[in-house]
Order: C-alpha cells, then structure tokens, then sequence
C-alpha cells in the first residue's frame, strides 16, 4: 500500500536532538515542516535523551566562579590540537571547529537559557590530555552538565515541535523508514520509503523492521539528521581504523540499536560525499548493564583519576593513560594487547566519589532536577543509588575485603586466565608505597594530588589520596572494562550552512544534513578527538545551521 504524497516546505529525517532543533529552526521561520523517524515515538529525542547532558562552553559563568581562566585563544588551541586536522576533506570541517568555537564561546549560552537550560554550577574536567600544551586534551574544565541532563536539553526543541503540530504547521511521522531521497534535475525534492509496523516498545528497545506499506514526501528542502552507525557492530568494524589496532571481537553497544547509519548509504545514492568514516569516537570503560534496553547494551563509568589501570594481562597503562585523560590514546593503546578487556583495581572510597555513570537514567538527581537527593546522592558518604546497584548486580564488578581474595576473584572471572596475578600484586603494592609519601615519581598520583587544587574536582570528582589496602578506604574492587561504541566521528559533508556537498565540492540543490550525520558538522568537526561535551554541542550547532538555511 503506497499513500497519497505529503508534502512540505522543509522534510527532517530523524528527531534526535539535531533534527528537532532544525525543525525548531523552520517552524520559527514560518516553514511548514514534516519530521519522521523510523522509531515509535516514545523515541523523540533520540539519543541525545540517553545522554548526561554535557555541553562545552569557553568562559561561562560557571567556569569564572570556580576560578577557572578560559579563553576563545585557548580553547582554540586545545580544540585544533586535540582534532589534528590533516586532510584535504577538512577544509570545511576546519571551519566549522572555528564557526562552533565562536558559538560556544559567544550565544550559545545565552541562547539556551533563553529557552530555560539551565546547568550543575560545578564544571567538569573531561579528557584531560597529559601531553605537551598543543597536544591532545582540555587545558581546564569545560564540561557543563545540563540541569535535567539530556532530557533536559531535549525538552525546549520537543516542546517547540509539539506546539507546531499542535498548531497544524508541522507534522510527526513515526515508523516511517526513508530508502530513498528522490531526486529531480539535479535537486533532492523529498524522500520515499517504508512505513513500519505500529509497536508498544518502550524508548530505546529494538523494533521490528516488518513493512505494512509505502510513503512518499515533496519537499523544498530535505534534512538528514539520522544520527550515526554505533549501533551496527558490522558498520563500525568495516570502518574501524588500522591506526586504532585490529576492531573488538567483543563490543558493548553504548546506543540504541536504531544507530544503525542506514541513511549514509541513501544520501551518498543521491550525491552527497560522505567524509572521514574512519574518525571514530568509542570508550574503553564501558561496563556490562545489569538492566539493559536494548542488545549488548552497556553504560559508560566517567571516571575519576585515581583507579588504578591494568590492561588483561596486568600490566599499568602508560603515561599519561590515566582515568579521564585520553579516551582514543587508551583505545588505540589497548588495541595492541590482543584482549578486548582491561581492568580498574580501585577502592570503595575512590568509587563512592569518582564514579559517575553516563546516562540521563543512571543520574536520577539530575534528571529529576532533585536538590535534595543531589545533595544526598554526591555529597554524602556512599556510591550513588546508580553505582551501589552495579556493585551489587553488575557482571563486571568484583568487591573483595583483602586484596589476594580480589587477585584470586579477578583471575577466576572471565577473561581473568589472562591475568600475570604476580604483576598486579607488585603494582598494587607499589602505588601503595608512592601514595604514603607526599613526594612521588608515579606520574598519576602527582596528577590527582594537582586536580585536587580545583575545588570542583576535590568537591565531587577526586578522592583523597589513599592506599588502596587502606581498611578505611576498602574493600578493594575490580572492574572488568569494555569498549563500548558510541560516536561516528566523519559523516555527510557540508558548508556552514549545512548543505551536502558533492565530490566536487558543489552543493547539492534541497538536501542539507545535521547532527551525527554530518560528523556534527562539515564531516567531521573533531577531526580524530574529541574534546567531551561537544557531541550534544555539535547537534544544536549544526541544527540550527541547517534549519536556518534550509528554511530560506
């Protein structure tokens, strides 16, 4: 069964959060807007609803009340030396890294508030580097977490779509599936595809694909903001760079499966050039989710910098592989072992204040803008409602009162057979004998003792310094940790505007492509790093961007 074709001024596919802010964009331009997307929609929001919430901004208020001197100048500095962009396909994703710095260091704030985000007072320090001063990592905490986390970021753009449908000047299309972008002369002029079974899942559970008819959409312009591939396993390990080692025959899935990069092939069918698809952003301390929604599903630890490090065989990840500093240098470090695993030995006490867990689900007080379970949760003794729940039910967790009980839990489990238990002892032993000392030449124990003079990071994030047998601190855990996919780094490439790009460099009249899509930008704005809180960012950027030309 095929429907009479709809049309529109302006078509988005895909609501996650780039799509509902270009279709925000188009509705207060005047436009007439479909949004469709092939998930019920329970799943308005897309992935950015998963997310912590956190947003890169330069020189914000937060960042001046704790002390911390942030500049355009530096930002810039640490963003181009953190991409190191080295192609002749990054001239546009160059200027876009320029375009969004301007934007987070000018309205992007201002703009948000506007529409009534607000943010944690405490900034956080992500990847923090350990190179030299225009090597890879942020220079001083950047990493805003949205008050709300990502449903709160997610709510200002939904609730402005839902007004418009209210209004009859836009319309949502769940379970509708677009194979094809038509195109006439030379222009996209809309989309056609499958219209899915109806389904009670609930967000973020896999749905099926059974077909129950056809659809047609004509539009003046066309926006592609269907997110990326890391919820395809095969996707990511067809991509997957030889520079980060040999792909995982073992990954957890850090996205809902609907991450499935189903539009790159479509929009590349009707022209556009995609760039830069071995640019990847996955973490290595993902960890098994006792709850899970959707397959392989698993929820990242950001960690603090205390826990110590062990690849599967035992070793201690070089400098500076420390927790939090380089999420890639791990990645592609722990490519070269042969194991798909590595460790955190580490204490309660370093635990109950350094582990936080990503996603909006997993951080109930500031999902739930709660004050008092805030208070309750980060400030007073214990792990987190969230993390005691992965002590007590997670498969990747091991809690022992004396470390030869750990050692002896830790080469039982699985993927322990590999483990030199000779090795881990003496590092454990001798990161207790550099700790009791206030001088050290451990390289990481002088970092956690430095992150301390930040007042956010001896507030929330960094534990005391402490032996890791101390009795006080204990008992002793091991965490068995995965990679854990979760970002596609390149995508469609585009000008700051948002229009795909031909080969040739031409834009393609009526298609425009925001989001994961186009790599948060240009195809790739990051270049080969990211700098963390730049991912939901890169979404609002590129949306309005392209929401705003299209709607010309």
């Amino acid at each position: 069964m095929t429907t009479k074709p709809l049309s529109a001024d302006v078509l988005v596919i895909g609501w996650g959060l780039a799509g509902l802010v270009a279709a925000a964009e188009a509705l207060d331009a005047g436009r007439r807007v479909i949004l469709l997307d092939q998930e019920p929609r329970t799943n308005l929001g897309g992935q950015a609803w998963w997310s912590f919430g956190g947003l890169f901004f330069i020189d914000s208020p937060e960042q001046r009340r704790f002390g911390i001197k942030d500049s355009l100048e530096l930002a810039t500095q640490d963003w181009f030396g953190n991409a190191g962009f080295d192609r002749a396909e990054d001239e546009w994703p160059r200027r876009w890294a320029e375009a969004y710095l301007q934007f987070a260091a000018g309205e992007k704030r201002s703009w948000l508030r506007d529409r009534g985000v607000g943010f944690f007072p405490v900034v956080g320090w992500a990847e923090r580097g350990g190179y030299g001063a225009i090597g890879p990592g942020n220079s001083v905490p950047r990493f805003h977490i949205t008050w709300g986390t990502g449903p709160g970021i997610v709510a200002p753009f939904a609730a402005a779509v839902e007004q418009g449908e209210r209004e009859g000047r836009l319309t949502i299309l769940p379970r509708h599936r677009v194979s094809e972008l038509t195109v006439t002369d030379g222009s996209v002029t809309g989309a056609r595809g499958t219209i899915l079974a109806s389904t009670g899942a609930r967000r973020g559970e896999a749905t099926t694909r059974q077909s129950i008819g056809e659809f047609e959409i004509i539009a003046a312009a066309t926006v592609v903001a269907s997110g990326g591939i890391g919820g395809n396993h095969d996707l990511v390990r067809a991509a997957w760079p030889s520079r980060l080692g040999t792909p995982p025959a073992h990954m957890l899935t850090g996205v809902p499966a609907y991450v499935d990069g189903s539009m790159q092939a479509v929009s590349e069918a009707a022209g556009a050039r995609l760039i830069n698809g071995d640019r990847m952003w996955h973490y290595v301390e993902g960890i098994t989710n006792w709850d899970p929604v959707w397959p392989s599903h698993g929820i990242r630890i950001l960690p603090g910098p205390s826990s110590l490090w062990l690849d599967a065989t035992g070793k201690r990840l070089p400098v500076p592989l420390f927790p939090g500093f380089d999420t890639l240098g791990t990645l592609a470090h722990l490519r070269t072992t042969g194991h798909d695993h590595s460790w955190f030995v580490t204490s309660r006490q370093i635990v109950e204040k350094e582990f936080a867990l990503s996603g909006s689900e997993q951080n109930p007080d500031l999902t739930g803008k709660d004050v008092a379970l805030l208070l309750r949760s980060r400030l007073a003794k214990g792990p987190t409602g969230p993390v005691q729940s992965f002590l007590d039910e997670g498969a990747d967790f091991l809690v022992e009162n004396d470390l030869e009980s750990l050692l002896e839990r830790m080469q039982s489990h699985p993927g322990g057979s590999a483990l030199d238990i000779d090795n881990v002892r003496r590092e454990v032993i001798a990161r207790d004998r550099e700790i009791e000392n206030e001088f050290t030449k451990d390289a990481q124990i002088g970092m956690l003792r430095s992150m301390r003079n930040y007042r956010g990071d001896k507030l929330i994030r960094t534990a005391a310094p402490h032996r890791l047998q101390d009795p006080a601190a204990g008992p002793l855990i091991a965490v068995k940790l995965h990679v854990l996919t979760r970002k596609s780094l390149g995508g469609i490439n585009t000008d700051l505007d948002g229009r795909a790009l031909r080969s040739d460099g031409s834009a393609i009249p009526g298609l425009y492509a925001a989001g994961e899509a186009s790599g948060f930008g240009g195809g790739g704005v990051h270049g080969y790093r990211a700098l963390e809180g730049t991912f939901l960012g890169g979404c609002l950027f590129s949306g309005r961007q392209a929401g705003r030309a299209a709607a010309r």
